[in-house]
């Protein structure tokens, strides 16, 4: 291979993946174009919308910002990771966005659903005012915030419960 390619392996929603890709594309593109995983959005391709927002180790991570060969080695988790993939049944996040309405375009949904994905696993006792504070980091152009704010709460307070109650698998109903 020549100096304008490169071979990576990329661990995306838990499948290693190899791509032959110039040093300096995007993970966004990467993700969108080579692996065919179109659920991560390009929006504003500066960082500032968020609706390309994925998992790089757990932590979210603008994808538009970040070159692919920066994360090899990393696990990467995009939108599409949080379905069921036999059945395609929506995780408990998303059932909580639906239920409470906190999408309408869609446009930016996976990318509010990675951030809270993230936020929710390193904050699970997060208050309705920190989630509101870590959505401030996303744009909407439709919803108000308040919708999303409310399915990230009902969210996490279904979790809460079930952690309480021992429960293994979580679930925002």
């Amino acid at each position: 291979m020549g100096d304008d390619v490169q071979l990576l392996t990329l661990d995306v929603n838990g499948t290693s993946y190899e791509v032959i890709t110039p040093p300096r594309r995007t993970l966004v593109d990467v993700l969108r174009h080579d692996l065919r995983l179109t659920g991560t959005h390009v929006g504003c391709e500066h960082g500032i919308c968020g609706a390309c927002t994925v998992l790089v180790d757990g932590l979210p991570v603008r994808a538009c910002l970040m070159f692919a060969a920066q994360a090899e080695g990393a696990r990467i988790s995009t939108v599409e990771s949080l379905a069921d993939p036999g059945s395609g049944e929506l995780d408990d996040l998303q059932r909580a966005f639906t239920e409470n309405h906190g999408l309408q375009c869609g446009f930016c949904t996976p990318g509010f659903l990675m951030l809270a994905q993230g936020f929710l696993a390193e904050r699970p006792e997060a208050t309705k005012e920190e989630i509101r504070e870590v959505v401030a980091a996303n744009l909407c152009r439709c919803t108000g915030y308040q919708t999303i704010v409310e399915a990230i709460d009902a969210c996490a307070t279904a979790r809460r419960a079930q952690r309480a109650a021992g429960t293994e698998e979580t679930s925002c109903n």
